[in-house]
């Protein structure tokens, strides 16, 4: 399996967060991306390539304009405003507030444009946004051209990111982008399967009123886990969209013999959808060890992961999304590829 990866996304390295009460230093650090290379290389998966530069037309298909237009000023800005440090955004136009007037300083502009104070911004960050999204187009590239697989090892992530909003880490939705891109290039239906821990609630705000895009989360439970507000089993699409978006939330302490169930009845549906294309947002924060998140799935369990996307028997683009046990992140992802590949 060919892998995609851009070592410009260690320019956004050292951004600080707002999370929990605290300023805090970023969880999503360069070091995930590089021990997940290092394993890629270590297990003989295949080559690493560099991605090739895309003009922003197909992010443009899934994301508003004006926020695409936002996301490489955001440095600049801040910098004109006299600030140092990580721009993080600290208000928001939430209910009862006007959200559809567009404010003028990079303060309000950072709250206009996202749902929390995740997704924050040192000089480099645009650089690797940008190169994160060129990561995944080249690997979808690679699936179209004939590909059983190929691996977008993308970082920043993107399933948070919405159609004009970042958070959660996330500013382009490379796997919204790139499922979208296989609509474009012909195919008439594709599905994303989400695994990571916390809810893809920007793919889903993405597409939850399209049939022809389906939707698979498997997540923590948005009554008590972040990011709390979809992700709840009722939603199930809207107009041309319903009966397309299918949530699994769980509890905290869900291990294997429940995560599994659920992925066999979400691998269930997408193959009576019957799609021409897999995207998979690949998180591995459903690790037993991970910071910020309450599954307790072993490494052992991965394997198993890409094993039951391989019996799907369809072309598969894996999108690098979360994971925070950096010890153990290579481990874990690269597990799902080599179950796949053995598949």
């Amino acid at each position: 399996m060919k892998t995609v990866f851009s070592p410009l996304h260690a320019g956004h390295g050292g951004q600080m967060e707002l999370v929990a009460g605290a300023i805090v230093p970023g969880f999503e650090k360069p070091s995930r991306a590089e021990i997940v290379r290092a394993r890629v290389e270590a297990e003989g998966l295949g080559p690493i390539l560099a991605p090739e530069t895309h003009d922003l037309a197909a992010a443009a298909r899934v994301h508003r304009q004006d926020y695409l237009d936002f996301l490489p000023t955001v440095w600049p800005l801040w910098e004109a405003s006299g600030k140092s440090g990580s721009a993080i955004p600290f208000t928001w136009p939430t209910r009862g507030l006007r959200g559809d007037v567009r404010p003028k300083t990079i303060d309000a502009l950072l709250g206009f444009y996202s749902f929390d104070g995740g997704a924050s911004f040192v000089e480099g960050t645009w650089e690797a946004i940008k190169s994160s999204y060129d990561v995944a187009m080249t690997a979808a590239d690679i699936v179209k051209a004939g590909e059983r697989a190929a691996f977008a090892l993308c970082r920043p992530p993107g399933h948070h990111a919405g159609a004009a909003f970042m958070g959660g880490y996330c500013y382009i939705n490379n796997a919204a982008v790139a499922a979208q891109w296989f609509r474009d290039q012909g195919a008439a239906r594709v599905s994303i399967l989400d695994v990571d821990y916390h809810h893809g609630n920007g793919t889903q705000e993405i597409f939850y009123k399209r049939g022809d895009v389906q939707v698979l989360n498997l997540h923590g439970d948005p009554m008590t886990e972040y990011p709390f507000f979809l992700g709840h089993a009722d939603e199930c699409g809207a107009g041309e969209g319903e009966g397309f978006n299918h949530n699994y939330p769980m509890p905290f302490g869900t291990d294997w013999e429940s995560w599994g169930a659920a992925l066999d009845d979400a691998c269930a549906k997408l193959q009576a959808y019957r799609p021409e294309v897999v995207v998979v947002s690949l998180g591995v924060d459903t690790f037993e060890k991970d910071p910020i998140s309450r599954f307790k799935l072993k490494s052992a369990d991965y394997p198993k992961i890409g094993r039951r996307i391989a019996a799907l028997g369809l072309p598969t683009l894996f999108v690098m999304e979360g994971g925070y046990a950096v010890d153990e992140i290579g481990i874990n992802a690269v597990g799902v590829l080599t179950g796949f590949e053995g598949g």
